[in-house]
């Protein structure tokens, strides 16, 4: 899943960037709307972390006029203005979800995680492949019924593949819906958690190599 933060406090945005990152996002930051809305306009979203005290102004402004045209990737809105009718303003003028400032990262990153697979549009939680079954909602892959320990970016690339089974995943694919605009599509980190997650699945092999064009995950395919 992929996450927009809009945070102008420094440390503050290093640190929610670093949480959701940990858990598995790929997150693109900002200090201020402007570049949100930029930003908006050509990605698509999971879920937006969104401080209310910006430098333009507040934020929820700005969210209220992209909900009028329709947009409705879900909202969590995470500011010091938490009194109840700062919280009844936030709902009404579009936010899905209200975390006042201070707070703990785990509940950020799973109210972040409930929103976004509450989305319009999202996947089932729930995907399978031969004995290979991913569930969302707890994180958790099991093949063979046996529980899996895989890293953020491991289990991000699985559930890409996952949701496009039996079709070609180019490497390009892979490192716009699983990183963010700090990868490098010429280094090897495609490779790198590829080989990881193969050695971790075992066999038989449903990760297979399709050369020249990229990975295909599926029973009972003759690849490498």
């Amino acid at each position: 899943m992929r996450v927009l933060l809009v945070e102008d406090e420094p440390d503050l945005r290093d640190t929610v960037e670093a949480g959701l990152r940990d858990a598995g996002y790929a997150v693109d930051a900002v200090a201020d709307w402007p570049d949100a809305d930029l930003l908006l306009d050509v990605t698509d979203y999971d879920c937006v972390v969104l401080d209310r005290l910006l430098p333009s102004g507040d934020g929820l402004y700005a969210l209220a006029g992209r909900r009028r045209t329709g947009w409705a990737v879900p909202v969590l809105c995470l500011t010091a203005l938490h009194a109840l009718p700062d919280r009844v303003e936030g709902f009404r003028l579009g936010a899905d979800d209200y975390l006042p400032k201070p707070f703990a990262m785990v509940e950020l990153v799973a109210r972040v995680g409930s929103l976004a697979r509450r989305a319009p549009g999202r996947l089932p939680v729930q995907l399978r492949c031969a004995d290979l079954e991913l569930d969302g909602a707890r994180r958790e892959v099991r093949r063979g019924g046996v529980l899996l320990t895989l890293t953020p970016k491991e289990y991000a690339v699985l559930h890409r593949l996952l949701v496009h089974q039996e079709t070609v995943v180019t490497r390009s694919a892979l490192i716009e819906h699983c990183w963010d605009e700090m990868a490098d599509p010429a280094s090897n980190v495609v490779d790198a958690v590829m080989a990881g997650l193969r050695r971790k699945l075992g066999g038989p092999p449903l990760i297979h190599t399709v050369r020249g064009h990229g990975f295909l995950l599926g029973a009972g395919q003759a690849g490498t």
